[in-house]
């Protein structure tokens, strides 16, 4: 048993993990742009793609058509939950043997609070890299670590050096790191805040931190006051083990209220992956799929579809999302809130109960 001499937290981050997955059991495509993701004939989108299809602009949440727009050379595979689901637990058996303190965030990555170990590791950077290497001993998968003293700090280390990185911020070292971190490599920070800090000339840690509180709150609302901590290293939130949940959901409250139905859907179907992948990380799918969404006049209605069977598949997930999207008035009514969740969960690998058909004759 080892312990650390202050908290440490390790997040770790499987690189392209479905992706290489499929490299890893189909030698021939190595070193090949690789879509994992739904069909283009019925608007599938990207689950994930390897650094080689990175390369030509494809991200996850793309429409499958316009990624291969962009790389009509690309392998396009379908998902397959059941595998991932498997090496997601090999993985996490992995993370235990070190912690009881793990949260999974998604079905390929997570947090654990490393400061009290079942390992004879005397630093956070030992254990990262002695996790780092069980993984791909195991798996024969790469990953990317970020090891600091909260969850936040951790998270926007692990990120700093991807693919197959290790990255340490010391709490010493840790206002250096934010100062000179670029807007955009801030964890929590998208692409449309980090546009509209840099109309103001926000461009790095540095001048971000020279935003006072009041200020960022008139700018962002309440989000301002998360801006306005972690550019100075602030985070206490805890690393929580999971337990059985009753649901597991994404929900995203919007900069600026949408009426967009293209947009919405969209989100809609980005939601509902992020919903999937922390569904399959630990170890749920779910027989019902609830859309909610809040109008900007703050009215919250949520609509539900029970499957026959459960699920825990980000493209199936959207596709029902998507049609309860058309039974609300999204487009019609601007929209402040979306949500996508599953619930009645079932373990994801335990087969359901099936009712038997006894030969018995009427007499």
């Amino acid at each position: 048993m080892g312990k650390l001499t202050h908290k440490t937290i390790l997040h770790v981050d499987m690189d392209a993990f479905f992706a290489s997955i499929e490299q890893r059991d189909r030698p021939e495509l190595k070193n090949k742009p690789i879509i994992v993701g739904g069909s283009p004939e019925r608007r599938g989108v990207v689950s994930t793609c390897s650094y080689e299809a990175r390369k030509y602009g494809i991200h996850s949440a793309m429409p499958t058509k316009s990624a291969l727009r962009l790389c009509p050379q690309a392998f396009l595979i379908r998902p397959n939950h059941r595998k991932y689901s498997a090496v997601s637990r090999q993985i996490r058996e992995i993370f235990h043997e070190v912690t009881d303190l793990v949260e999974p965030v998604s079905i390929d990555e997570a947090y654990l609070d490393i400061t009290l170990s079942k390992v004879d590791l005397h630093s956070g950077e030992e254990i990262a890299r002695y996790i780092r290497r069980r993984i791909f001993e195991r798996t024969g998968l790469t990953c990317s670590a970020g090891v600091a003293g909260n969850k936040f700090l951790a998270k926007t280390a692990s990120d700093f050096q991807k693919p197959n990185g290790l990255t340490v911020i010391t709490p010493e070292e840790a206002d250096y790191f934010l100062e000179r971190l670029p807007i955009r490599k801030f964890h929590g920070i998208g692409n449309v805040t980090a546009d509209r800090l840099e109309s103001i000339n926000v461009r790095t840690g540095a001048d971000l931190k020279k935003l006072d509180l009041e200020t960022l709150q008139i700018l962002f609302g309440k989000v301002g006051i998360f801006y306005y901590h972690i550019v100075r290293g602030i985070d206490d939130r805890k690393v929580e083990s999971a337990g059985a949940p009753k649901s597991i959901s994404r929900e995203i409250t919007l900069l600026q209220d949408c009426t967009d139905p293209r947009q919405l859907r969209i989100l809609v179907r980005t939601l509902a992956r992020k919903t999937a992948r922390r569904a399959a990380a630990q170890g749920w799918a779910g027989f019902n799929i609830t859309l909610k969404i809040k109008y900007a006049d703050f009215q919250t209605i949520t609509r539900t579809v029970t499957l026959p069977r459960p699920t825990a598949d980000g493209e199936l997930i959207g596709a029902h999302a998507v049609e309860l999207l058309k039974k609300t008035s999204a487009g019609i009514r601007p929209v402040r809130l979306a949500g996508v969740g599953l619930s009645a969960l079932h373990p994801i690998d335990t087969p359901l109960p099936e009712q038997l058909v006894l030969p018995f004759k009427d007499y």
